[in-house]
């Protein structure tokens, strides 16, 4: 196994990617062939079950787009099937502690690291390789989405074998009392994502976040390498919006 993200973010790069909640191959086909370096499949908040998932990941066979997904918590059974189907990586979600960081990291990893079951499947189906690699490739990414895990971020990215922070901005806005939509102009929550870009920074991990096409210039200039830009159900509200409102134009 050989995971292309995982390599650019130890080089320090930038790379860009988006969400993929629309359960069917073609989103995902489509999406992969763009040029995007990760699509994430969300599980967590969507519909999407096993089958869809591994359906969604296939299409994006014979491109350099790497499929992570977001299961629906941290659960070693749940993120085991995940990758057993194929993911090259997980995006844990509500990772407030060290403890709940470690228990991701067991999840993750065959043992001794882990307590990973030896089954892989689709993973290992085409790569020999898989189960000698599988515990060093495999990218393990925490959600920082809370006052929590803000205040205990330093604790959790010192686990070893967590890659990698990203921020979920709308939990973590109403976290930290401001509701939702986040206050985007206010100086005490925009605090949050400078600190959890020093304390990413002193502890040699990327951070990343949920941005769109808006804000994307701001996080990339800020210092966020694992960015997703916008998602497959805006991207497809907005175009047809837009066709929409062209079309009603045309007849005025």
């Amino acid at each position: 196994m050989k995971n292309s993200l995982k390599e650019k973010l130890k080089q320090g790069k930038v790379v860009h990617g988006t969400f993929a909640g629309i359960g069917h191959a073609d989103v995902t086909e489509w999406l992969s062939h763009l040029g995007f370096d990760w699509l994430l499949l969300d599980a967590e908040h969507g519909p999407l079950d096993f089958q869809t998932l591994q359906r969604m990941m296939q299409a994006m066979n014979g491109t350099s787009c790497i499929p992570i997904v977001r299961p629906q918590w941290n659960d070693a059974v749940v993120i085991k099937r995940v990758l057993d189907i194929g993911a090259y990586g997980v995006l844990v979600p509500w990772v407030n502690s060290k403890e709940d960081a470690e228990s991701a990291v067991r999840a993750c990893k065959y043992p001794p690291e882990g307590l990973r079951g030896v089954g892989p499947r689709r993973a290992a189906m085409f790569d020999p390789t898989y189960l000698d690699t599988a515990n060093d490739e495999i990218l393990i990414i925490v959600q920082v989405e809370t006052a929590e895990a803000i205040k205990n971020l330093e604790e959790i990215l010192s686990v070893p074998g967590i890659d990698a922070c990203y921020i979920g901005p709308w939990d973590l806005s109403c976290s930290l009392g401001f509701g939702v939509p986040p206050k985007w102009d206010d100086p005490r929550y925009l605090e949050a994502f400078d600190t959890v870009l020093k304390v990413a920074e002193k502890c040699g991990k990327p951070a990343g976040m949920y941005a769109n096409v808006d804000n994307i210039k701001w996080a990339i200039e800020k210092g966020f390498k694992l960015n997703t830009i916008g998602d497959d159900d805006s991207f497809l509200i907005q175009g047809a919006q837009e066709a929409l409102n062209k079309a009603r134009e045309a007849v005025k």
